[in-house]
Order: structure tokens, then sequence, then C-alpha cells
């Protein structure tokens, strides 16, 4: 269990993160969400002991992370810009991280062959982003870490490679109970792995929920009036966002589901739909609220 509490860190006159509060279960995929320079990258290099705090606790399995060797050698972070060794083949690296990480299954290693098809004795740095972006999975997910935190994880894997990833992402968690910590802005990706959100803005912690429960507190409804709208319409919900399209009003609503379908319906309008919102768009009205501008983003 990752357990954060009022965790800061600073570069120079900068604050990335401040007074972040976090608790990321066991066997959990957690999806960090924020705006860009929001302190993601900062947040996911303390938690992996590679940046120590200002000020703040931060313990992984209770213990402290920062110079943890026996930790780290549980903890793999997956950087957006991967490193390998200048010149290095698969099996040089193979090599290298059977010395580092002492839960290396070099079983497991050969049967991931089969879902990475590339050449073990060939240099990474001649491979194409995505090619490198498939051995940093295979070297990773042979090492078995407990935790595993994932900074833009698939950019630049194909749709059909993107899937094996996830596929083996949730194998691991269901199978070993694995950790997984996700950073990116392809929220459709982040949407169908994980199980648990946190936006991050400005360094600071705006949202932190269960992904299900952020979904059914938000709402896209459509509705018509035969004549004027009811004065008392929607009164007792917060409207993230309003919209008219001809005759037919498009709001975006929080509350609870059974709340916001009995009292539009108790106004009688002639039409009424409850459509389905996507993690994308819900963090899009999310995000107005602090300053970020949404016309035109409506779909």
């Amino acid at each position: 269990m990752i357990n954060i509490q009022n965790l800061n860190k600073r570069f120079d006159d900068y604050i990335a993160v401040k007074n972040v509060t976090l608790h990321i279960k066991k066997g959990s995929i957690y999806g960090l969400l924020g705006s860009n320079g929001a302190g993601k990258t900062t947040l996911l290099k303390m938690i992996a002991g590679l940046y120590k705090q200002d000020s703040g606790e931060l313990t992984v399995d209770n213990q402290q992370i920062f110079e943890n060797v026996a930790m780290k050698q549980r903890t793999i972070f997956l950087a957006d810009s991967l490193y390998f060794f200048s010149n290095a083949t698969i099996k040089q690296m193979a090599d290298f991280y059977r010395s580092v990480y002492s839960s290396w299954n070099d079983e497991r290693f050969h049967k991931l062959a089969e879902a990475f098809p590339l050449e073990t004795n060939k240099k990474i740095e001649r491979m194409s982003k995505g090619m490198q972006r498939q051995a940093a999975f295979w070297l990773t997910l042979s090492a078995m870490p407990d935790y595993l935190i994932l900074d833009e994880p698939l950019d630049g894997l194909d749709a059909v490679m993107r899937q094996k990833v996830k596929n083996l992402l949730v194998q691991d968690v269901a199978e070993r109970n694995m950790t997984v910590l996700i950073s990116s802005h392809n929220l459709r990706e982040v949407e169908d792995l994980c199980d648990h959100i946190g936006v991050l803005h400005h360094g600071e912690i705006m949202i932190e929920k269960d992904l299900d429960d952020l979904k059914s507190d938000v709402h896209k409804i459509q509705v018509a009036f035969n004549g004027d709208v009811p004065t008392s319409f929607l009164e007792p919900f917060n409207v993230l966002y309003s919209e008219t399209r001809g005759s037919v009003l498009l709001y975006i609503v929080k509350g609870a589901k059974e709340q916001v379908v009995s009292h539009i319906s108790s106004q009688h309008p002639t039409l009424f739909d409850l459509l389905p919102l996507t993690l994308e768009e819900i963090f899009i009205y999310e995000m107005r609220d602090v300053g970020y501008a949404i016309e035109n983003i409506i779909v």
C-alpha cells in the first residue's frame, strides 16, 4: 500500500507538489490525471524513490522508499522517456535486470517472447519508438515488480500491442496482486484500466475517487420542454455546463443518478435523455471550475 500525507516538493521558486495526500491500495490500478505541468511526473518520481520530498510522509508498505534498496527492488518506474544502455541489446539488458532485481523470472522472460516479437540480439537504440516501448515492458514485466509506476506508458504502441500490454498488466494485478500507478494524457486508455482516479492540478489534488463512483456522480442530460423551461429546473443540482441546441437543452450536472432522474421527470419534459459520460468528458468538465475553458469541446 502507498500512503502519502501532506507531501511537498519544490524546485527553487517553483512548487511542483503541494500538500498532496493519497492512499493507493495494494493490488489496485490507480490513474493519476492532470493538466500539463500539474506535477504528475514529480509525484511519480517521489513515489519511485528517485526524488526526496521536502516535507510530508511517503511510505510504501510502511517503509520509506527513498534510498531503500530492498523496496526499490520491488518497484519499477517506467518513464515517458525510455533509457537503455548505449548499444545494448534486449538480451544484454535482460542480464542487467537479472543482476538488479532478485524477483527476475527467466521463465517469464522467455514466455513473454510470444507477446513481444522482438530480436533479442538487436541493439535497442536501432529499434523504432514502439519497439523500444515493447522492449521496456518485456523487461519490466519479467522483473515481476510488486509496484509498477508508469508515466505515459502506451505512447508509441499500435492498437494491437496496446491491448496486449493492458491485458498483461491486468493479469499481473489479478494473479500477483501487483499495484499499478499510471499517469497518462490518454484518458480513454486510463478508463479501460483503472479502478481509482486522482486529479492533480497546480501540484494539488482536486479529486480522488473510485472510478465507478466518479462516473455515477456526473451526468450528461438532454431535455426539451413544450413551452418555457420551469424556473426550478435543476435547482437542487450543481450544473457544470449548459448549452442550448435549438429547442434541446444540454446539461452536465453533478448529483445522484436516482435524484437527477426523479427531479427532471417531475418537471414533465417532452424529451429527456440521460447520456453516458466518458472519463475524458468528466475530466474536462471538472477542470472547467479551475480555469480550463471547455468551449467547443462538447461532443
